[in-house]
């Protein structure tokens, strides 16, 4: 399985096309997947600053993409705390 992480909005915009890419999808098809417009998934991928968490929940099950939360500092196993 391959990790993309992304540290800024302009990656996670990147990261959103590069995965709809991949699954070989248009922006008009994941846009119809989804019930949107692709006016609406364009602007998730150009201005993901102003991507709702609801919306962004709604592209990545179209992606079928988990989204993951991890720290950025390696963390000490449970018996070195």
């Amino acid at each position: 399985m391959i990790t993309f992480s992304a540290q800024t909005p302009a990656q996670l915009g990147a990261v959103l096309r590069g995965y709809r890419r991949a699954r070989g999808l248009t922006q008009d098809q994941l846009a119809t997947r989804l019930g949107l417009t692709q006016k609406a998934i364009s602007h998730a991928e150009t201005y993901p600053d102003r991507l709702g968490v609801d919306r962004l929940f709604q592209i990545l099950a179209g992606l079928n993409v988990e989204f993951v939360l991890r720290d950025r500092t390696p963390q000490k196993t449970q018996s070195e705390w």
